[in-house]
């Protein structure tokens, strides 16, 4: 665990019609976006924060925390997809992590329960940030999202930015003592690459940063992943996912061949 992290977690409250000016490093707020004729709505999670302070990515790299979202109190909502732009490379005290350093707004893709009516989201955001220390967060959030709704630039902005996805990749798989050893590779590279991460669906496998070599658009990442049993395991193939990210892109391709 990161050294500098505090164990005392500090609580944020905030709501789509008052966010309060709090002094904390980071206020949060339900964007409430606009519903598509297909019934989705796009809503926006938006994170304000203090100058010099940073957030992370879903998979936040040796020096940062991993946001963790719970939707349980919304009303009508049948599904809710978080989305992630483009993440940074950034480094704190000699560790590598992934994610953002000045405000963020992530996407939320809201399939609603019956589509003509609102929906009420009631969000509990675990986050970690970060300046000279690193602190948890929780952030208690709730915004209403009308049947139609108004376009807003910010999270259209911000579902532009998302990484681009590409198709399959080639990977190798082979068993060691605790786990799985993987090696990652494409041809598909259209930068250099900072950082290469591989992540899995199957719940509680850790997967260690990877170890890369890029050859032009050549890009091979090697990793270990492991388990909670620490013993080999079945590993499905559609559910490991390659994304490469450098000089304000990303690249994402899902399942390995």
């Amino acid at each position: 665990m990161f050294r500098s992290l505090i164990s005392s977690a500090f609580v944020a409250f905030a709501s789509l019609a008052h966010a309060q000016s709090s002094g904390l490093p980071v206020e949060g707020e339900i964007l409430p976006g606009w519903r598509e004729a297909d019934g989705r709505h796009m809503a926006g999670l938006s994170l304000d924060m203090a100058p010099g302070w940073k957030t992370y990515w879903r998979t936040p790299g040796a020096g940062g925390i991993p946001p963790r979202f719970n939707w349980s109190g919304s009303k009508n909502v049948a599904a809710i997809d978080v989305r992630y732009p483009v993440p940074k490379v950034m480094w704190q005290n000699g560790l590598q992590s992934i994610g953002y350093d000045q405000d963020v707004v992530f996407p939320l893709i809201v399939t609603a329960k019956n589509p003509n009516q609102t929906v009420e989201l009631q969000a509990e955001v675990e986050i970690g940030v970060c300046e000279e220390v690193c602190i948890p967060m929780t952030l208690r959030l709730e915004g209403t999202l009308p049947p139609a709704g108004t376009y807003d630039r910010n999270i259209g902005d911000s579902l532009d930015n998302q990484p681009t996805v590409a198709g399959g990749f080639d990977c190798q798989i082979n068993p060691i003592s605790d786990g799985l050893a993987l090696r990652a590779s494409t041809g598909q590279a259209r930068f250099e690459a900072e950082i290469v991460v591989i992540e899995v669906t199957t719940p509680g496998v850790w997967v260690s940063p990877s170890s890369t070599v890029q050859n032009g658009a050549t890009v091979v990442a090697d990793v270990e992943m492991v388990p909670p049993n620490a013993k080999p395991f079945a590993l499905a193939r559609s559910e490991v996912r390659m994304t490469m990210i450098g000089g304000g892109r990303a690249l994402e391709m899902r399942g390995c061949r």
